[in-house]
């Protein structure tokens, strides 16, 4: 298992994020009001809880501010340019982590104090695994390395259950012994690579 530091997760992180560009730039306007496979959300309602909490949350984690709450109420999608807006916003949230100072110490969540390399890394699986959802909710496909697939099978096996009690994970996937890495980090968050 990797410690989770600044040289075994920003990486991935930066990986991930130009990933994410890639595929919001891939959302067609008419798959807006489409069923997103995440409960009752449609894909607008994912594309804006991904674009505001894996970038502006992200920088604001960084930085130890909180996140103002007129960006959670604003529908980001509503301006035709949100794709390159987001890749903005993604692109300052990924510098934010850049420095090294960042990663050091315990960053207030509001309700606890967690330690900052591990907020990071909660913050990078809920990239991919929400890029993972709007890619497959438009047609796409969300690519990671086999390292960035390791890492997220070594955050969401960790993490899985807590989130499961506050219904952020549904039950896991049962998938065959011979499933990629990123196909059982994905299934054990209760999504179906299938």
């Amino acid at each position: 298992m990797n410690e989770l530091r600044m040289d075994t997760v920003y990486p991935y992180l930066t990986e991930s994020a130009a990933e994410a560009a890639r595929v919001a730039a891939g959302v067609k306007p008419d798959r807006l009001d489409a069923a997103s496979g995440c409960g009752d959300w449609d894909v607008r309602t994912l594309l804006n809880h991904w674009a505001v909490y894996t970038s502006h949350g992200m920088e604001h984690r960084a930085l130890r501010t909180q996140l103002p709450e007129e960006l959670t109420a604003r529908d980001l999608t509503a301006d035709e340019d949100w794709a390159a807006t987001y890749a903005t916003d993604l692109d300052r949230a990924v510098a934010a982590w850049a420095e090294p100072a960042v990663w050091e110490g315990e960053i207030d969540l509001g309700f606890a104090q967690q330690p900052a390399a591990e907020v990071a890394a909660l913050l990078w699986a809920e990239l991919v695994l929400h890029g993972w959802d709007v890619a497959r909710a438009t047609g796409q496909e969300f690519h990671v390395s086999d390292g960035a697939a390791a890492l997220l099978l070594q955050v969401v096996t960790a993490n899985a259950e807590l989130y499961r009690q506050y219904e952020g994970f549904a039950a896991p996937v049962d998938l065959p012994d011979d499933a990629s890495v990123y196909a059982q980090a994905v299934a054990l968050s209760g999504r179906d690579p299938r």
